[in-house]
């Protein structure tokens, strides 16, 4: 009895974290359009230096892993189960984000080897992940063949 009150509560609270999560988004994107905006009529016009070149990618995959969130938090409420690609590849733009928006030579060695690390577990698991979906899919799809006949 009291664990349908708490998924009741978990579903509620869900829910206010899509809609909050949604309006950030939504905000994010505005700010993307205002500050390419405000970059692009200023003189010299439609010309943008390099770091604001990489401000508004920065900004651009912010908004990205926020959709991508977003994609996450709904499918966990209408299937009740996290994809784990999803997860991966939130993590996967997440990183990228950051390289882009590093200036490596305020970086020591260790945290570049670090972060070359990170890119290279994130891209082994979603290979591993997709392996596996691949493979679930062909097993099926053999099973399926070998009751129809």
């Amino acid at each position: 009895m009291i664990i349908n009150y708490v998924h009741r509560f978990e579903k509620f609270i869900n829910y206010i974290l899509l809609f909050l999560l949604a309006i950030v988004t939504l905000l994010a994107t505005v700010h993307v359009i205002w500050v390419m905006g405000k970059a692009v009529i200023t003189p010299p016009f439609f010309l943008l230096e390099t770091y604001e070149l990489m401000e508004i990618l920065g900004m651009i995959l912010l908004v990205m892993i926020g959709i991508e969130l977003l994609h996450s938090v709904t499918t966990y409420l209408t299937q009740r189960a996290f994809h784990l690609e999803i997860v991966i590849s939130v993590a996967m733009i997440a990183i990228t984000r950051k390289i882009i928006t590093l200036d490596p030579k305020e970086l020591s060695a260790g945290t570049l080897l670090g972060i070359a690390a990170m890119v290279f577990a994130l891209a082994g698991s979603y290979f591993l992940i997709r392996f596996s979906h691949r493979k679930k899919v062909n097993t099926n799809i053999i099973e399926t063949s070998t009751l129809d006949k």
